[in-house]
């Protein structure tokens, strides 16, 4: 029997097996997709339905019209009470998570030119509070504009002589975080699939004999690593098949780039994924370890490091420098880039250059590791 007969052979015999073993399903197929659910629906960086309570001490047109326009805001649940006092002990019972205070003073303050509105957060969450901060004082600008073009101030802006700043949200136009989060749950869902799932199998069957039992046989090293890369990369292919779909019919988020181009960047970090997984099972040969080491070594610095929720520009040069080791963070880059912004070549050609020294050098490992003797 030839070596692509063998190969041809074995690969049947990893579909049945991935088939017939409910728990490869179970990882492969409805664990993608309770990720796309948790993480598209369940997690979100959005500051919305902010608690805020006004302490309205001063009854003048021009408090209220504050107050007008701290309700009017979309992202802001106002409450007004009459005391400074009554306002605070709300923030001391975590009832809210701003407070703003208008002294009784504020319309003589105003029409001095001297008005002062305090602005209280929680700071239990600073991403959080940072958001709420720039969501009062907005609305907060807007009132103070209104209050102009009514006295006929206009001329006298604060944004240089009547100079009307227009800002856009590049890359982002919805300015939500399921439009950032979902394409990284392409580098989860592959991730997954890749080094997990391969290192569980790949393990189980060191553990059972039966990876021994054909290294008796004419069958090489070479041929056996092959027979699990194909199902387990089809399966990965299933997986970014229904990111894909989630992100257009779920989520609404908009492809910049080119599809061709993510699928085939996406099917060299399978190759990643799958060389990964199967390098760790060759060097552990147990379920329970390995199914630790992948996770711990793939799935969750892919979560924390790779960029999909922290900007690595924003943490310690050590973390970086730990970030930019790892695959994920370059396929990261390329899947975002080309969801949001387009498809950038230099981008793509560099990340996708250092993926495949990533893949040739794993899967050499593997091979490596995977000898065809019994220890």
């Amino acid at each position: 029997m030839s070596g692509v007969s063998r190969t041809i052979a074995l690969v049947r015999k990893e579909f049945r097996q991935l088939l017939r073993d409910r728990s490869n399903l179970l990882i492969g197929i409805v664990l993608p997709i309770a990720l796309i659910l948790i993480f598209g629906f369940g997690l979100s960086l959005d500051v919305r339905d902010v608690r805020l309570v006004v302490a309205l001490e001063d009854a003048s047109p021009q408090a209220h019209d504050v107050v007008a326009a701290l309700d009017g805001s979309t992202y802001l649940r106002t409450t007004v009470v009459r005391s400074y006092a009554e306002a605070y002990r709300t923030m001391q019972a975590h009832e809210a998570d701003a407070l703003v205070y208008l002294p009784g003073d504020f319309a003589r303050r105003m029409a001095a030119g001297d008005a002062r509105v305090q602005l209280l957060l929680q700071g239990g969450d600073p991403t959080r509070a940072a958001g709420i901060g720039s969501y009062v004082e907005g609305a907060l600008a807007i009132a103070a504009a209104k209050r102009q073009d009514r006295v006929g101030a206009a001329s006298h802006a604060v944004a240089g002589g009547g100079v009307a700043v227009v800002d856009r949200m590049w890359f982002n136009a919805a300015n939500t975080s399921t439009w950032y989060l979902v394409p990284g749950l392409i580098v989860l869902v592959m991730t997954l699939v890749g080094t997990f799932l391969t290192a569980l199998v790949m393990a189980r069957e060191w553990e059972r004999g039966t990876l021994e039992a054909l290294f008796v046989t004419p069958v090489r090293p070479t041929e056996v690593l092959l027979a699990k890369i194909v199902p387990y990369f089809l399966v990965g292919l299933a997986g970014l098949g229904m990111c894909l779909l989630a992100a257009r019919l779920l989520f609404s988020v908009p492809m910049q780039g080119s599809l061709a181009v993510l699928l085939a960047i996406s099917m060299l970090y399978m190759i990643v994924s799958l060389g990964i997984g199967l390098l760790i099972s060759a060097l552990t040969r147990n379920q329970f370890l390995a199914s630790q080491i992948a996770i711990l070594a793939s799935f969750l610095p892919a979560v924390m490091l790779s960029g999909f929720i922290f900007d690595l520009g924003n943490v310690p040069t050590a973390v970086s420098v730990i970030g930019h080791l790892l695959p994920a963070t370059y396929f990261m880059e390329v899947v975002k880039t080309l969801f949001l912004a387009g498809t950038y070549w230099p981008l793509v050609l560099r990340n996708g250059a250092i993926l495949a020294l990533y893949a040739v050098a794993l899967l050499a490992l593997a091979r490596a590791a995977t000898r065809k003797r019994l220890d």
